[in-house]
């Protein structure tokens, strides 16, 4: 429900700042100001999480946001400039709060056998909720104006403070450390080797290979959503918006599939960053197919592989951070916010510039050309991560089965 309201607040939040600023400049200022609280609020999440609970952090970002909804809602027809600033500081700050609690708390709820599955429903929600939020935006604004919009987007942040309330989920705990297919733990989630392999204030390379690359996916992501109402127009004059519609349900059909079939995966955790890495090159080369003028069975098809990529992408990534233990994950899910919402703030600002001298296939094109020059590097690390641990791992076997055949406790997925 919040995600429903938060994509529909998305396109009326966008409208009425340029009905209250007059410029398309004063739009870029107003967007640019919630990502930047985005930005800001995944530096500190981690601190919030060490001062209180991650129910109470979740229950107050909906709050905080409906109130601030509630009161742009009753002065929609005369909103001065300040209150338009402030609400906008407290959705960016409050969404982004309410995600990483959300992702580190999936395994205090449903336990960390379950929490690919929890994570999978999530990313499927939200799929729906997109779809939904974009294709009601403008019957709602017309038949209510931007206050009903507002006001529908208030309610949606009541009902889920209501069922957090209600429901009271486990959202803390130190719960058992997630253990390997060959049967070893990863409670400080910190692999056995060089000091390589180790990241900034201590955590492991390869998670910050991924978060680095999740950034670098939301700044290729920037690119279609820019280039997308151009197309649309470009290709369906009569009626761009089923064109995008048509698109988005394409592309969330996609992502149910990924969900459906990532539940009845085997072992996804334990080749969480190759099987992420794949997906994220996966979604850019179907992103940048379907801009390539495609007719439009096709191009539902190649945006129903991009949503099945992404899905599984997000579902994989989410679930690997999930193995973190409890305290090291808001840190994680912070660093990933932040590298998400600063990459896709970078990505627009660039994308819309480069779309004013080339075609959209080419702007498209380059953006997520850099995603898949990111994937196939995180692959890289990864292979030879899996390398430097084979000898030890088949020394060690060789010494405990005095000659046994080597090679043969090789790593889970390869």
């Amino acid at each position: 429900m919040s995600g429903y309201g938060n994509f529909l607040n998305l396109i009326a939040m966008s409208l009425f700042s340029y009905q209250v600023t007059g410029t398309a400049f004063g739009v870029g200022l107003v967007m640019a100001l919630r990502l930047l609280s985005g930005f800001v609020a995944g530096l500190t999440a981690a601190a919030l999480a060490a001062r209180t609970t991650r129910l109470r952090t979740m229950v107050c970002a909906d709050v905080a946001q409906g109130l601030a909804l509630a009161v742009l809602a009753l002065c929609s027809a005369r909103t001065p400039m300040w209150l338009l600033c402030g609400t906008v500081v407290v959705m960016g700050a409050g969404n982004t709060y309410f995600t990483v609690a959300l992702r580190s708390a999936i395994p205090a709820m449903v336990g960390q056998e379950s929490r690919t599955r929890a994570t999978g429903l999530l990313v499927t929600a939200r799929s729906i909720a997109t779809v939904l939020g974009f294709a009601s935006a403008a019957p709602v604004i017309a038949f209510g104006g931007y206050g009903t919009a507002f006001a529908v987007n208030a309610a949606s942040f009541a009902v889920s403070a209501g069922a957090l309330l209600v429901l009271r989920p486990r959202t803390d705990g130190d719960e058992e450390p997630v253990q390997e297919e060959n049967g070893r733990g990863k409670d400080a989630v910190r692999p056995r080797g060089p000091r390589l392999w180790h990241g900034v204030a201590g955590l492991p390379a390869l998670l910050l290979g991924m978060i680095l690359l999740r950034g670098i996916d939301a700044l290729a992501s920037s690119s279609h959503n820019v280039a997308l109402p151009v197309v649309a127009n470009a290709s369906a004059p009569s009626d761009p918006a089923l064109f995008m519609t048509r698109f988005w349900a394409a592309w969330a059909v996609g992502t149910i599939a990924a969900h459906l079939v990532l539940r009845r995966a085997r072992g996804v955790s334990a080749w969480g960053e190759r099987a992420f890495a794949l997906g994220t090159l996966a979604m850019a080369v179907s992103f940048v197919a379907a801009f390539t003028g495609l007719p439009a069975a096709a191009l539902m098809l190649a945006a129903a592989c991009a949503g099945f990529a992404d899905g599984w992408a997000e579902t994989v990534y989410t679930a690997r951070l999930q193995t973190a233990p409890d305290r090291q994950r808001t840190r994680l899910f912070g660093l990933s916010a932040t590298a998400e919402t600063a990459g896709f703030a970078l990505g627009t600002v660039l994308a819309a510039a480069a779309l004013e001298v080339l075609p959209a296939l080419t702007v498209v094109g380059v953006f997520h050309g850099a995603a898949v020059c990111g994937a196939l590097v995180l692959l890289l690390f990864v292979f030879r991560a899996g390398r430097a641990r084979s000898p030890s791992s088949t020394s060690r076997e060789e010494r405990d089965t005095h000659g046994a055949r080597p090679g043969a406790d090789s790593l889970p997925g390869a």
